[in-house]
């Protein structure tokens, strides 16, 4: 039996137009499904790469984020440090991303997370791992946004060297 999906801690909208369901979102864990499209697929029809880490990297985020669940605003943010990936199979059909927190310092999650196909909570011929990855993540207080004024996160320098 799949568990129900639950509200998404944060709005991000990418994650809502890949259709991405988060299943689980607490302790150190987290799992996120996904109905695989044929806009998420490659040439040879199953999961594209960037689709897989994608849903691996949002399933580790929210196992790192996790732990501050009951915190009034969800805690602080986490933003990807690093990422290594290890691909097994073909995604094809339902994909299920499991994430878990590892070890946390104050600023630093370190997370695993597997994507697997069909059923999370089935186990052996139905449950087949995909791919696998780690991840470090950083701890960041959330910054007020109303009254500032976004600004391009590089600038053109004059002189040799410039873009």
């Amino acid at each position: 039996m799949q568990p129900l999906p639950m509200d998404f801690p944060v709005h991000i909208p990418f994650v809502e137009h890949l259709g991405f369901e988060l299943l689980c979102f607490e302790g150190g864990e987290a799992q996120i499904a996904l109905d695989l499209r044929a806009e998420q697929c490659n040439s040879f029809l199953v999961a594209h790469g960037g689709v897989t880490m994608t849903l691996l990297d949002v399933v580790m985020a929210h196992a790192a984020r996790s732990v501050n669940r009951d915190v009034e605003g969800g805690g602080p943010g986490v933003v990807t440090i690093e990422m290594k990936t290890t691909f097994m199979r073909p995604g094809e059909g339902r994909l299920v991303g499991v994430g878990r927190l590892l070890h946390r310092t104050a600023t630093m999650a370190f997370v695993e997370g597997s994507v697997y196909t069909g059923d999370a909570a089935s186990e052996g011929e139905d449950r087949l791992l995909c791919a696998h990855a780690t991840g470090t993540f950083k701890y960041v207080r959330k910054l007020p946004t109303q009254g500032r004024e976004l600004k391009p996160l590089q600038r053109k320098l004059d002189g040799a060297g410039s873009d």
